[in-house]
């Protein structure tokens, strides 16, 4: 107890809150209620034959029958309404192909199961080390997926075919005594088989866990991850400089060598050759002074 609760506390059992061995622990589980609903069944019915002669009658003619329904080698005894006489009978059809593949699928199912929780449990990282133990875990989990699908049908067919041939109705028909005049052949109760009915609907349970836990042993893979990852962020355009591109810079409007205005200093005498000394303004046949204009 003292173990299971250090590991309780170091966080061993968290796998088993998610998806992947929460999954696992129900697989596990219906694995258990499928195998043993069929493998332990065992059931009978009872009939009746009542001869003219009440005292060849027979009122309880019990059929047993059990897994793995081989009923070919199920006889019963039953009167033949002639001086106290009895005549053996056996049913019909041999099924237990279909339900010891049922049962094989899930007992394999059950040891496999048990066997991925603990690894889950006590050595996840080394699960999941170099890939290779997802990949065995979806490979076997596919496997078993189809396996159930398989064994399950064909479980519920023979199951159909076990109901069919242990029908006190028809089975009565075997018995020669109930041709004769004044006999009269009844069933007095049928066989239960809620519990093989119960088998049938767990190995569907069991195929559709199996099927849906593919995709979660899948993402364990890593498989999908680059499909998953958002694509990288664009990185913005920079606005066009305005300035840069239409302003004082390289397409200056203003600028010579576009056309514009540029002020040309040493042709309109402002910078070369000016004399504010004397008042002029050093332009050709312009004044020099105002005594020469008076």
């Amino acid at each position: 107890m003292d173990v299971v609760n250090q590991l309780v506390a170091n966080g061993q059992f968290r796998v088993l809150k998610v998806p992947l061995g929460f999954i696992k622990v129900l697989q596990w589980v219906f694995a258990i209620f499928a195998f043993s609903t069929c493998g332990t069944y065992s059931g009978s019915f009872r009939m009746k034959v009542e001869c003219k002669n009440r005292s060849d009658s027979n009122l309880k003619i019990d059929v047993d029958f059990e897994y793995p329904f081989r009923l070919h080698q199920v006889y019963f005894d039953a009167p033949t309404c002639k001086g106290g006489q009895t005549e053996q009978y056996f049913l019909v059809g041999d099924y237990s192909s279909s339900a010891e593949f049922f049962v094989t699928i899930g007992v394999f199912a059950f040891l496999y199961s048990m066997a991925a929780l603990s690894i889950y449990v006590f050595a996840f990282e080394k699960y999941r080390e170099n890939n290779k133990g997802p990949l065995i875990d979806l490979g076997v989990t596919c496997v078993f997926t189809f396996m159930w699908l398989v064994s399950s049908a064909a479980w519920a067919k023979g199951l159909s075919d076990v109901k069919t041939a242990t029908d006190p109705d028809k089975v009565v028909n075997l018995i020669q005594a109930c041709d004769l005049e004044g006999s009269v052949c009844s069933e007095v109760h049928d066989p239960v088989m809620s519990g093989l009915n119960t088998s049938v609907v767990f190995g569907f349970m069991n195929l559709i866990l199996w099927a849906g836990n593919i995709w979660f042993v899948f993402k364990e893979t890593g498989i999908v991850a680059p499909f998953m990852r958002q694509p990288p962020a664009q990185e913005k355009q920079p606005a066009p400089d305005s300035y840069g591109q239409q302003g004082y810079g390289q397409q200056d409007p203003y600028s010579g060598s576009q056309g514009g205005y540029q002020p040309d200093y040493s042709q309109q005498g402002y910078n070369q050759g000016a004399d504010y000394g004397q008042g002029g303004y050093n332009q050709q046949g312009a004044p020099t002074s105002f005594s020469n204009q008076m």
